[in-house]
């Protein structure tokens, strides 16, 4: 397809949705379709058929809105309103509602600080389009950007924007993007790979996967973008077997993409070919880590091996590889079709643009959100997030999965970016982010993760094969009142050289959770071992103290 082609179907495709009088779009991604969205999306497609209104009206499946706590959730266009949760017995009342005024019962306050505080670029298609319709992508400007790239835009060119919209890598360490760009097309080799990392592995997290089932045409754009900047034929997308949903949308869409001449040899009518397959994981955490990935991606078994030599110089079957994540792939459309320029006014100084964070835990509205880098924490806990139920008291964030660390109330006001959370003791991570408050205990929470860890562990270093069972049985000790002081000495001893001597980012990062529990929360770790209680009545001391 030539960009003349790609702009006329746009446009054909813009002019037959306008010909409805109303779009009721339907949320079928995996939240939402674990609470019944497939059956409302029959029931209102049979119901506007039974009233004849087909001609009017068009029903279709689209993605996730992000208020995940309130789905099933639709929107209904032009009007924008959004109605949610939605059952089979409202199909009824909600076609009728489109002549006869909004369905008040069931409205979703769509202008409320959850919608209204955030800055949608990787998600800006969720909820607006059919994920497995190609004609749905391209009619919002989809591979509009790949078509430039090829035809009007050299290599150069293209790096050269990556690198000044000062897009960061958005799964976990914040590595610029051009830079590692520039290095894979700086190395001298026939052959070179370009993959997506899909692995998310973070308890609690949702964002790749997300993006991936609504959006999967955007995913394949920003790596056919990618490869043509450093010179790669060839790409992957790693993501876990347990997305189910989510491999049957890249496959469709990797089949569409290539009928329609975006993947493939001449892509756009240019000199450039690229195609992209898929690989699945079995769900291994440490395959998120980028030489573990790639082991996996070639059919061994996923373990980390040391640095360097970087995959940028030497990474599948030891050719250059460019890797990133899901959202950083997510965020390449947008950048070349507005402008470097134009990315670079959101976020700080150091950390441009959005990003995806996944909000659960004691929340009132849990869900998927975009946000600009610097917001407060507290603005997304106590705004988008709603507070806390129930007039709790909010007692600490969670940010970057079991690799991140706890950031105490007193400490929300601090801005969301790579410095400030660093600063914190914790990590952006991939976009992890659990709100705590004073029902949980923080030694508990400590110990989840580091449980996590050390189950996930692959075993291939001593430090982190063992030292994080070692700094488990300690936490494990500390919850059941049979630790003494010299068990607290002895674990932040460990997490120094756990956090020093493991081979790969995942073991070093591992002792973070109990790091900044110890730093903002030791009281709670000093009342478990001298007064042998657990302030939030969450742990079952075996040796407590009768009150």
């Amino acid at each position: 397809m030539t960009p003349e082609e790609l702009n006329k179907l746009a446009a054909t495709t813009r002019k037959h949705q306008q010909q409805f009088a109303h779009q009721i779009n339907v949320c079928v991604g995996t939240g939402c379709q674990s609470s019944g969205s497939a059956a409302v999306l029959e029931a209102l497609t049979g119901e506007v058929k039974k009233t004849g209104a087909q001609s009017s009206c068009l029903v279709r499946g689209s993605g996730c809105r992000g208020m995940c706590a309130s789905g099933p959730l639709l929107s209904v266009d032009p009007e924008g309103v959004l109605y949610g949760p939605v059952t089979v017995e409202d199909a009824p009342d909600l076609v009728r509602s489109l002549s006869e005024g909004k369905l008040t019962r069931l409205v979703c306050e769509s202008d409320s600080p959850f919608f209204t505080r955030q800055c949608r670029v990787v998600l800006e298609n969720a909820g607006r389009i059919d994920p497995e319709r190609i004609q749905d992508y391209i009619a919002m400007e989809g591979y509009s950007a790949l078509a430039r790239v090829v035809t009007e835009m050299s290599p150069g060119e293209v790096l050269e924007e990556i690198t000044r919209s000062g897009l960061r890598g958005r799964g976990g360490a914040g590595y610029p993007t051009g830079l590692k760009w520039s290095t894979v097309a700086k190395a001298r080799s026939e052959q070179k790979y370009v993959i997506c990392n899909g692995d998310e592995g973070d308890p609690g997290a949702f964002m790749d996967r997300s993006v991936m089932e609504d959006d999967p045409h955007r995913i394949i754009e920003g790596m056919a973008i990618a490869a043509y900047a450093v010179g790669a034929k060839q790409g992957y997308i790693y993501v876990r077997a347990e997305y189910p949903l989510a491999i049957k949308r890249l496959k469709n869409a990797l089949a569409q993409a290539k009928r329609d001449g975006f993947l493939g040899d001449g892509i756009c009518g240019s000199s450039f070919s690229f195609t992209v397959d898929l690989r699945l994981g079995a769900g291994a955490f440490v395959c998120g880590e980028e030489t573990a990935l790639i082991a996996s991606v070639e059919g061994r078994r996923g373990m980390p091996r040391p640095r360097p030599p970087y995959p940028a110089v030497a990474g599948l079957w030891g050719k250059p590889t460019l890797i990133n994540n899901v959202e950083t792939f997510g965020n390449i459309q947008s950048i070349i079709r507005k402008g470097a320029d134009w990315f670079a006014t959101i976020g700080t100084e150091r950390s441009k643009g959005t990003k995806v964070f996944a909000l659960t835990g004691r929340v009132a509205n849990s869900g998927l959100i975009e946000v600009p880098m610097g917001i407060t924490l507290r603005e997304i806990v106590y705004e988008i997030g709603g507070g806390i139920p129930e007039g709790r008291r909010c007692k600490g964030v969670q940010t970057g999965g079991p690799s991140g660390g706890c950031i105490p109330e007193a400490l929300l006001d601090r801005p969301v970016d790579y410095e400030s959370l660093a600063e914190l003791g914790s990590i952006m991570g991939s976009g992890g982010m659990i709100v705590i408050d004073e029902t949980s205990c923080m030694v508990d929470v400590a110990k989840y993760f580091m449980e996590f860890c050390m189950t996930e562990s692959c075993g291939k270093c001593v430090p982190c094969r063992t030292g994080t069972s070692q700094m488990h049985d300690l936490l494990h000790k500390i919850t059941e009142g049979e630790a003494s002081l010299d068990d607290l000495d002895l674990l932040q001893e460990l997490c120094e050289v756990v956090r020093n001597t493991s081979l790969c980012g995942l073991g070093q990062s591992a002792p973070n959770p109990v790091l900044s529990t110890l730093r903002y929360f030791k009281d709670e770790y000093m009342a478990h071992i001298v007064d042998k209680q657990c302030p939030a009545g969450v742990c079952q001391m075996r040796h407590a103290v009768e009150v």
